[in-house]
């Protein structure tokens, strides 16, 4: 990526720390509110970070989209297709991993009756394959009429095929259902307390506009700054987006009225509020970083996140569940029995939250410590050079 869009490493940087920090709490029960997804419908800072990232796909494919269009159709086709495929495939491993569990004492093979089939990684997958031939066949103007076109009948869907007097309540949204058919309820996700996945089939339908608006954002940059890149232009462009995200946001406000803003069902209001948070973060991040060259630590360690970041996000949930099926012994309990932890959670226990007597600020504390060593090997691979690309 051209040095003058530092930024936009740094923004994708940014969200792929707080993945990280807001999925590896010390524990679960002790969480600070804006760490936590909202209940159903709302938003919380944590809400913000995975349509941040799926933006953050489509920044990214604006500045490789040239090239593919370039090299003409079949190498498109087979550049697309491949990076769907390897980032999917990864996603369905990651949810079977680490193939063996607990159970009574015993180590058993993980069945693949019961695994997962759609999560975070595979929604990327999805949206990314979609949204790049709409962008790619539709061109930029025909991509934002394709974009709208999704919210609109993703909300229609959401009215004529939703159950109950509210088509909008997790029982309600036809998407559930949608799953539950097509997908088996053993190959959902069950921490709503039924067969219910936030990154279902229908619910990745307005998600791929997300990483469409993405991409028209990257490329308005990246147009107004192709030949002159003076201050007056940088301007201009810093204003023209805030104006977008402005409107964006209080579209999506305004129809979050009569179309919930809501993260699990990843309602139309919902993709046109974070995508106007997005935008206008974006653009004070330009101006802070291209315009008064404010680089510094906070630049750094953000920046470090944003050149490996599907790798270190890989990493960062390989790290729990590679923990989660080793064993140490901590002690004897006064009935004899063998009390047993694994590493990172007596890390938890012994050195984190003894520090506190608020017990959130331990479990903050640790979820720290995990960002800050993805971080170190995040850095260890930017001074070797190393950069892993799917």
């Amino acid at each position: 990526m051209n040095q003058r869009f530092y930024s936009l490493d740094v923004f994708r940087g940014a969200t792929v720390a707080l993945m990280i920090l807001v999925n590896n709490p010390g524990s679960w029960s002790h969480i600070y509110e804006p760490l936590e997804h909202a209940p159903w419908h709302g938003y919380t800072p944590t809400d913000l970070v995975f349509p941040f990232f799926l933006f953050a796909v489509g920044n990214a494919m604006a500045f490789v989209m040239p090239k593919l269009q370039a090299a003409g159709d079949s190498v498109f086709l087979k550049k697309v297709c491949k990076r769907t495929f390897l980032i999917f495939i990864i996603g369905l491993l990651m949810n079977w991993y680490p193939f063996v569990r607990w159970q009574e004492g015993n180590l058993i093979a993980k069945s693949l009756h019961d695994i997962r089939i759609l999560n975070v990684l595979q929604r990327i997958a999805l949206c990314y394959f979609f949204a790049s031939l709409i962008v790619y066949y539709c061109k930029p103007k025909g991509a934002f009429v394709v974009g709208m076109m999704i919210l609109l009948i993703y909300w229609a869907l959401c009215l004529l095929f939703g159950h109950g007097p509210d088509p909008f309540s997790l029982e309600g949204f036809w998407g559930t259902h949608l799953d539950r058919a097509v997908l088996g309820s053993s190959h959902l996700y069950h921490g709503e307390g039924v067969a219910f996945d936030p990154e279902g089939l229908a619910s990745t339908l307005p998600a791929i506009t997300q990483v469409i608006f993405g991409y028209l954002v990257g490329q308005f940059i990246q147009q107004k700054t192709k030949e002159n890149n003076s201050p007056a232009i940088f301007y201009e462009l810093l204003t023209k987006l805030f104006v977008i995200g402005c409107v964006l946001f209080f579209a999506g406000l305004c129809w979050g009225g009569v179309f919930p803003i809501n993260k699990k069902i990843w309602s139309s209001s919902y993709v046109l509020l974070t995508t106007g948070l997005a935008t206008l973060i974006i653009s004070i991040m330009i101006y802070l970083i291209e315009v008064r060259k404010a680089k510094g630590w906070a630049t750094k360690l953000f920046d470090v996140f944003g050149k490996n970041p599907l790798f270190i996000y890989v990493l960062s949930q390989l790290l729990p569940k590679t923990d989660a099926i080793i064993r140490v012994k901590t002690g004897v309990e006064e009935n004899g029995s063998i009390e047993y932890s694994s590493p990172l959670n007596w890390f938890y226990t012994h050195v984190c939250d003894p520090l506190f007597s608020n017990p959130n600020n331990g479990s903050l504390l640790f979820a720290i410590c995990i960002v800050l060593f993805f971080w170190l090997i995040g850095f260890l691979l930017d001074k070797k050079k190393i950069y892993v690309k799917v």
